[in-house]
């Protein structure tokens, strides 16, 4: 089974809905996490350069190198709905 993830920042969302976001009737998003996707809008209206400025550092925390963190999400976010 593929892992689920959030469609903006390429979080992985887990077996749970926890860190599913909420859409605008209050039900949980399959698509968005909740760092991303609120009451059915994005929290940060941000383009997909900034994006990825945002998601390095999350990786570079994780213990990856800086620039293999930016190659990935140059390449990966992308892929992803909200960019697509």
């Amino acid at each position: 089974m593929e892992e689920k993830v959030c469609q903006s920042c390429g979080m992985p969302m887990g077996a749970t809905d926890e860190t599913f976001g909420t859409n605008a009737d209050g039900s949980k998003s399959t698509d968005y996490c909740a760092y991303c996707y609120e009451n059915g809008a994005f929290i940060q209206d941000v383009s997909l350069p900034e994006m990825i400025d945002i998601c390095v550092p999350h990786m570079v925390e994780g213990g990856m190198n800086e620039t293999k963190a930016r190659q990935m999400m140059q390449a990966f976010l992308p892929t992803l709905k909200r960019w697509r």
